[in-house]
């Protein structure tokens, strides 16, 4: 059946090992698969036969490659029998040929995959019998067509695979050492510590415990472009009667065209055990990288960058050292860590480096700080990818913002570990509910545990920053009658734990603390770097700096807050009061306003609101910014229906040298709010917002004005713990208001 080339876009399915999920919908767009989605074991994209043919030759992270033949939600195993028995699998099986089903997933219907296949194996048989009265023969080793059934939630997927064995399994390996990677997971760290772009550069490549030598060969095809499936001799697809064998012959040729024919850095690989060595020289002769790599026997501590020039191009040492998982003797990967430690520090300090490690207190023991940490699987064996950069502990230091551990072991303790267990059960139970809602920052705890007294808020990159993510730290500061040596521990404790756990490097955990500030103090500005970063709210891109000021322009707990705002700003004319760096204008704007005025008295939050409105090409001169202390202008206004929408959300305290007078929320909301509403066009809207912990609304004002109390329906479900993170009012007019009435001895006369 070639016609089946003809028509397009066939769905494929592409499976990989878990951590590489991203890796590999990079790959696939580079191979030409268009509408692609990650999915919990891999990627499914959109593409004709020879993006198929593509990705099974040339995919370096791929397990399998699978055609989509039928879909369907089920609810029975006889639904199952009839989803496949009503394909007509003579266009895609000899009848005489031979078949081998397989079952996966989970289904409420069907607790038993073996029992699963064998119903799929039954539809397809008897449908071939019912059409040509012959029927395929079973067999499970190198079958003309393998066909998979895969379940999720209700629905199943019939899948032809066009690999027919593992991708991983490239051919050259026979002998796989002690504790072998997976070439397809090794690949994946290759590819994850940018191994092809320092090779581009000229960077020089080292595995100094190379073992049967997968990290070299790997990075040897890459380095030269070799498609990894140039070896391989049995293909799935090779039974399948839409093969297109022409086709075929195209994308090999293609592929072999783009090989280069030597190695463009030198490339070595290093072992303690010499069979190792023999094992790994054997390996990349079968590659065909043999006489382009160098292996030594010798150990970690001997080797040396051979450019040790000082304008020399950064290399790449990439190890899987020993970790106790499947190799016994704890002491071996002890030292082995340790060893690994004293190179990066030593010889290799402007080298990149990146390490696999099965134990996360192992890792401890390399005494340098990652600047990136990814989870990935070996196996059933969950691992910390450890990524070091060169010069990478100054950095560190630097960018950590006076974050320091003195003792790379305080994360290993009982009290760490329970924060760490808290941690990871916030991370799965909210980020479910932050990837269902496409929220990208928000709130992963908040002082849960009273001896660990933090907020800790995550971000996530957009834009230019996309796939960057950063962790933003606040300390509650302790009180006087807590230790100050306790207190600093248990910080510690924490901040050690967060890399591990989140995958956020050390080199992006921001780390501020908040004190109660005597006579209502303001918090100074913290650094001057300047430095935004772009993170996305309800579609919008926000401008956000995590290293000046203790607050990082986008206050989380409002999120549905604004998100009602835009939702109710629709051809209204509308005003934003304080309004910091004009996220809430950024909504409103998105949301169709007609125009909107923005008042703060800080220039530098008006020049941020500028840009916010710029990233998402919002500004124009319907949406003006005024620099202006709010109350003062707010009393000078002449009484006049100026505005639809109005939002009001002023500080809970301030006493800026810039304001005529000293601002109480709790004293002075009454004439704010009156103010405000003497200004609202018949049947407009004040939504009123504070932070003020203990606020209680002035009953004068529930007596004059409509109003409605949407505090917990504005909570976001980060913030439930907390529900007195903010209090939120809706405001109307009644028909007969009093709107003289003044309540704040210190703003009645302003």
């Amino acid at each position: 059946m070639p016609e089946v080339a003809g028509v397009a876009p066939l769905r494929f399915v592409a499976t990989v090992p878990r951590g590489f999920a991203d890796l590999l919908a990079t790959e696939i767009a580079a191979l030409g698969g268009v509408a692609i989605k990650e999915t919990s074991g891999g990627v499914s994209f959109d593409g004709p036969l020879a993006v198929g043919y593509r990705a099974c030759l040339e995919s370096r992270l791929a397990s399998r490659v699978l055609l989509e033949v039928g879909r369907a939600p089920i609810g029975s195993t006889e639904e199952l029998y009839d989803l496949a028995h009503g394909i007509d699998w003579r266009e895609h099986l000899d009848p005489k040929g031979t078949l081998a089903c397989e079952f996966t997933g989970k289904h409420p219907a069907i607790n038993n995959t073996h029992f699963g296949a064998l119903k799929l194996k039954d539809a397809i048989c008897d449908q071939l019998r019912e059409t040509t009265r012959d029927r395929p023969t079973i067999e499970t080793q190198r079958p003309d067509l393998r066909v998979h059934a895969h379940s999720q939630r209700n629905e199943v997927t019939l899948l032809i695979d066009l690999a027919g064995d593992a991708l991983s399994r490239r051919g050259y390996r026979l002998a796989g050492g002690e504790a072998p990677l997976r070439e397809n997971i090794a690949a994946g760290i290759l590819m994850r510590a940018g191994w092809p772009r320092i090779a581009a550069a000229g960077g020089e490549f080292l595995d100094p415990m190379c073992g049967s030598g997968t990290f070299v060969i790997e990075a040897a095809w890459m380095a030269t472009n070799t498609a990894p499936g140039l070896l391989r001799e049995f293909w799935g697809f090779q039974g399948w009667r839409g093969h297109d064998s022409g086709l075929w012959k195209d994308v090999l040729d293609a592929a072999k065209a783009r090989m280069q024919e030597q190695l463009p850095v030198v490339m070595r690989g290093s072992d303690r055990n010499r069979a190792a060595i023999a094992t790994a020289q054997a390996n990349a002769r079968r590659a065909g990288v043999g006489r382009d790599l160098i292996f030594e026997h010798c150990d970690i501590a001997q080797q040396r960058p051979q450019n040790d020039e000082p304008d020399a191009p950064p290399g790449l040492l990439c190890v899987n050292p020993p970790y106790g998982q499947r190799i016994p003797g704890s002491d071996d990967a002890a030292d082995a860590h340790r060893a690994i430690g004293v190179a990066l520090r030593d010889c290799f300090a402007n080298w990149n480096a990146v390490v696999i490690t099965g134990e996360p207190q192992l890792g401890q023991l390399i005494g340098c700080e990652a600047s990136r940490v990814h989870t990935v699987w070996n196996g059933a064996i969950e691992c910390r990818l450890l990524r070091f950069t060169p010069g990478e502990r100054r950095a560190r230091r630097e960018a950590a913002r006076g974050i320091v551990i003195d003792d790379p072991a305080v994360g290993q303790g009982s009290g760490a570990q329970m924060f760490a267990n808290r941690l990871r059960k916030n991370l799965q139970r909210l980020g479910r509910i932050a990837r269902r809602e496409n929220v990208g920052c928000w709130r992963l705890y908040d002082a849960d545990m009273p001896e660990y007294a933090l907020a800790i808020d995550l971000y996530t990159g957009a834009g230019p920053d996309a796939g960057r993510r950063w962790l933003y730290v606040q300390e509650y500061a302790a009180p006087s009658t807590v230790d100050p040596e306790a207190a600093r521990r248990r910080r510690e404790e924490a901040l050690a734990v967060l890399p591990e756990v989140t995958g956020v490097p050390l080199t992006d955990i921001r780390l501020r603390t908040r004190r109660k500030q005597k006579d209502g103090g303001q918090y100074a500005r913290l650094n001057r770097r300047e430095e935004f970063h772009i993170v996305e709210e309800g579609g919008l891109q926000v401008r956000v700096n995590l290293d000046d000021y203790l607050d990082t322009g986008l206050f989380l707990d409002h999120r549905l807050t604004r998100q009602l705002l835009g939702r109710r700003a629709g051809g209204k004319r509308f005003l934003n009061l304080f309004c910091y760096t004009g996220v809430a204008t950024l909504h409103a704007a998105a949301g169709g306003a007609a125009s909107s005025l923005s008042v703060d008295m800080s220039r530098t939050y008006l020049d941020w609101a500028a840009g916010n409105l710029a990233q998402n090409q919002l500004q124009g001169p319907q949406h003006a910014l005024l620099q202006a202390d709010a109350v003062k202008w707010l009393a000078e206004q002449p009484t006049a229906a100026a505005f639809d929408l109005i939002f009001l959300d002023p500080p809970t305290f301030s006493n800026s040298a810039r304001m005529q007078d000293i601002l109480d929320t709790q004293r002075d909301h009454a004439v704010l709010i009156r103010h405000c509403m003497r200004m609202l066009a018949p049947g407009g809207m004040l939504i009123f917002s504070t932070n003020a912990q203990r606020f209680e609304l002035d009953s004068v004002i529930s007596e004059d004005f409509r109003i409605a109390d949407i505090s917990a329906p504005t909570l976001p479900f980060d913030f439930q713990g907390n529900p007195r993170i903010h209090r939120c009012f809706e405001l109307q007019q009644r028909r007969s208001c009093h709107t003289t009435r003044l309540c704040s001895p210190s703003l009645a006369g302003s």
